[in-house]
């Protein structure tokens, strides 16, 4: 376990890259001891900061959802961040001056109305505190490097935890429904890319219903004392790859029944 000093340190890192555009090394690489627990004071450190300077929090995300990510991490859970004010975006133009290395996930997002906590939280209870559900593409960056520029090894998930779970950004486009008019595990979407589509995917691949990750988180949050609050915005985890972006790209995601929107990195 890291010491709470070096916790605060690592943030500070952080803060200062996501302002700089200016990418860390790994943290594992430079605190081999370092483990899951150390990863998430790190983001609760720089998500201090963060609130320290007027942020709000808006709600969560939840990553590493399906079953190939986790391999690939070495982990049996997915992990999670927190969604801040100032992430949020329309559809059109998102500026990439505000990126590291963006990339761009496929996702549904659950707005909820009530309270969920405990670690009795189940898929009916996130259902029922859903007040809608609507499409969204999530933003992920890097402020650590994806790979070691040294080794090229890729980095762990020790360190993706620590960087708040890689979120930078959200996109809420499409219609908002509610949890009982529409079959969630077989939410789908095209994404395009200049043109091109580059991914498609179910929401089913979110480890078979999109509200499970949003009952472990509620059950995650509970040592804590915390809870997803009405109003908060909770993304579900992504059902494509990742898609990198870059200047002058522009995305289409279309979901279908639940509707279809354009952006584009400017």
């Amino acid at each position: 376990m890291l010491n709470d000093n070096l916790i605060d340190q690592l943030a500070a890192e952080l803060h200062a890259s996501e302002k700089s555009r200016v990418q860390v090394e790994h943290f594992s690489k430079r605190f081999p001891e370092m483990n899951i627990q150390d990863g998430y004071a790190i983001s609760r450190a720089w998500m201090k900061l963060k609130l320290a300077e007027g942020r709000i929090v808006k709600g969560h995300k939840i990553g590493l959802t399906s079953r190939a990510m986790q391999q690939a991490s070495q982990i049996t859970e997915p992990d999670y961040g927190t969604l801040l004010d100032d992430m949020f975006f329309e559809p059109g133009d998102i500026p990439c001056d505000r990126f590291i290395a963006p990339r761009v996930e496929v996702e549904l997002a659950f707005i909820l109305k009530d309270r969920l906590e405990g670690e009795g939280t189940t898929i009916e209870d996130v259902l029922a505190a859903t007040e809608y559900v609507q499409p969204a593409i999530e933003i992920i960056d890097s402020r650590i490097e994806q790979f070691d520029r040294h080794t090229k090894v890729m980095r762990k998930v020790y360190d993706t935890i620590s960087d708040n779970a890689a979120n930078a950004g959200i996109i809420l486009g499409g219609d908002k429904v509610r949890p009982s008019e529409v079959d969630l595990p077989w939410c789908g979407a095209v994404l395009r890319q200049n043109g091109v589509v580059e991914e498609t995917g179910l929401a089913a691949g979110v480890q078979g219903h999109p509200a499970v990750g949003i009952a472990w988180l509620a059950q995650k949050l509970a040592p804590w004392g915390e809870a997803l609050l009405p109003g908060q915005v909770v993304l579900a985890g992504s059902f494509t790859r990742p898609m990198a972006a870059k200047h002058g790209d522009v995305f289409d995601a279309d979901y279908g029944p639940l509707g279809r929107f354009e952006f584009r990195f400017v």
